[in-house]
């Protein structure tokens, strides 16, 4: 599953959809085009639409990858607590498997990740936006 076979170049979510933007505010996405498309030189699948939180961010951080912390020379502002944010399908997993994963915006995460990620999990892990 590659994730960008789609029509008219559009790639396809893990649902059977087009792929919707995960944010804009901040910026995400390998491209940085708000969406976490894909393509052959995204070598970290950043594939998952992800919602962070403290809890994840603190195992980010203590796995080797700060994404609380603004890098300016970088364009990266910091990401919070309720950003939404493109993760390496690699990290989700590693983050599920220790009991960490943060919650998956289902239409915004590429078909993609399903080279790492199991779509059950990903659905147990589904951001409800009204709860």
């Amino acid at each position: 599953m590659d994730g960008y076979s789609g029509e008219n170049g559009r790639q396809r979510n893990v649902i059977g959809g087009f792929l919707a933007s995960c944010s804009e505010r901040p910026m995400t996405g390998f491209y940085r085009t708000g969406c976490c498309d894909t393509g052959p030189e995204d070598a970290g699948s950043h594939t998952v639409c992800a919602v962070m939180t403290a809890e994840f961010l603190e195992f980010s951080k203590a796995a080797g990858n700060d994404l609380s912390t603004p890098r300016p020379e970088y364009g990266f502002v910091g990401l919070n607590p309720g950003d939404r944010w493109c993760l390496c399908a690699g990290r989700w997993e590693q983050a599920r498997q220790a009991g960490k994963a943060p919650k998956v915006v289902l239409e915004a995460t590429n078909l993609a990740c399903l080279n790492i990620c199991q779509l059950e999990h990903l659905k147990a892990a589904a951001f409800d936006e009204n709860p």
